[in-house]
This record gives C-alpha cells, structure tokens and sequence, in this order.
C-alpha cells in the first residue's frame, strides 16, 4: 500500500475514534512509522508488514488518549522541533505569542540578561536564545527530567542556555539580583475546575505542570522586583479568565500592566515593567 492511500486510512481511523485533526495526525504518525519525511511519504513506495504493524499499534495508542507528541518523541514550535517525553509539559501553540512578546521587549536591548521560569522542554528560552544569540538565557526548573531534556534539546540545536534546577528564581546567582532584562514564564495555571475536565492527552502531562491557578503568578510577581533592573520586564502566560486576577497582582508593584490576546483572542499574556 503506498503511503497517501495509508495516510487516507489512517486518518478515516482517526476521524471515526473522534481525534481533532486527523489528516495531520496521520501523517505524523505514518511518517515517524516509516522514519521518512513528507516527500518520501508520498513517493511511490510500498509498506512492508513490520511498518504496517507499527503504524497500527501508534493509532490504537493514540486513540487511547497518548498525546501525539510522546508517539512521534517532537513538537514543533516556532522554527524549533523540540525533543519531548513522558513527564515533562508538552510545549503549546499559544505559548509562541509569549516568546513572541518578550522578543519585542527585548528589542533595541543590548546583552539582555533573561530567565525563563518553568523551562519544561526549554521551548521559551531556546526560543529566545535562538532569535537572540546576544542573549544571557538562563532557565530554571524544579524538575530534574526537565532539567536534563532542556539541555539535550540546547544541544541539539547548538544553542547556550544556562540549566538550573530549583523553585522559580531561588536557583539564580546571587549576582544577577537588580540585573535581569526580563523574567519569562509559562507557569501552571489550570484551575482544580479545569483540571476535572481536562481531555485524556492533556492529562498526559505533569498534574504540576498544570495545576496552579494564579498561585505561581502570585509568588513570581512577589520576587520578580528583587532580580530585575530599573525597567525590566515580567512576561506570564496566563489562563484566559485569569486577567482581571493577574492584573491585581501587578498592579501592586508595576507599571505599564498589559493583559495580550493570543491569536485567538482569548487573553493569554501578561507582561508588565518593574515600577522605579
């Protein structure tokens, strides 16, 4: 059977078992089956038995509720693909509209010192690094698998980033405190609500990489001023009902509070600038 009629198939499978979007998941899961690339999944091949087998076994998986991601082992994001695993937050879509905002930040800045608060795969601080390579990037997180994919996704893609394992900005130098350009985070902020409700594959990930409301954002926006310099910046991804919230905690200690859309324009950022 070539590849497009096992593309179509796959995808008729997926469809049926209610996957969102089926043509694109099939092919990720028919290429990473083939070890080919989109090319060669449509060149005029045939499919052996041992493909065919495997390419079954990663549908029943994914119909299951394994998220597509720890089938394939990568999840692009921006101009990046990422190494991903069990155990360690998948990067999401809407998370690019933050890089994307601290890199405007970051404009006209020379040698910015940044953090990223969460690293999880390092999605935000490679990102940054690689848009940036004038940047100092360092990224902490609690978790030690995370730590370590971080680095192996650093290497992978040639860049220098800073790992450091620990709770939000306790792992810092104590050099950098009054220098940072700008403190980035994707914390977790699902709601217990939210949590309840969440589909099997979002599930996948760390219930900690997930759960946290607006408590992370509380403790950021406390300890944020200490490390930033005169008009440095805090970028916070936020839940889309979580503005007004986010918003009261800044207000405290910051000024120039935006509340940003992401591209579906649900609130999705917050970003303000260290007061004084």
């Amino acid at each position: 059977m070539e590849g497009s009629r096992l593309v179509r198939k796959a995808a008729g499978y997926l469809e049926a078992r209610g996957i969102a979007s089926p043509h694109a998941e099939a092919e990720a899961l028919v290429m990473y089956a083939l070890g080919t690339d989109r090319t060669g999944l449509y060149s005029d091949r045939a499919i052996g038995l041992g493909a065919a087998t495997r390419i079954a076994r990663a549908l029943c998986r994914r119909c299951e509720g394994v998220p597509l991601q720890h089938l394939t082992g990568e999840q692009p994001f921006l101009d990046l693909t990422l190494a991903v695993r069990p155990g360690v937050f998948i990067p999401r879509p809407e998370t690019e509209t933050v890089v994307e905002r601290a890199l405007e930040i970051l404009e006209g800045i020379e040698g910015p010192v940044v953090v990223d608060v969460g690293t999880g795969t390092g999605a935000i601080a490679l990102s940054i690094k690689r848009a940036r390579p004038d940047a100092r990037v360092l990224a902490t997180d609690r978790s030690p698998g995370a730590i370590a994919l971080a680095g192996e996704n650093a290497a992978r893609h040639g860049l220098e980033i800073e790992l450091l394992p620990g709770d939000l900005l306790a792992p810092l130098p104590g050099e950098l405190r009054g220098r940072l350009s700008l403190i980035v985070s994707n914390p977790p902020y699902v709601t217990e609500e939210e949590y309840a409700a969440l589909p099997r594959e979002v599930l996948a990930d760390p219930r900690e990489a997930l759960l946290g409301g607006i408590e992370v954002h509380r403790r950021l926006t406390e300890e944020a001023p200490r490390w930033l310099r005169p008009g440095g910046r805090l970028v916070m991804e936020i839940g889309e009902t979580q503005g007004a919230e986010v918003r009261a905690l800044l207000e405290g200690g910051f000024a120039d509070i935006r509340i940003l859309p992401d591209l579906a324009g649900r609130d999705r950022v917050a970003l303000a600038r260290r007061d004084g």
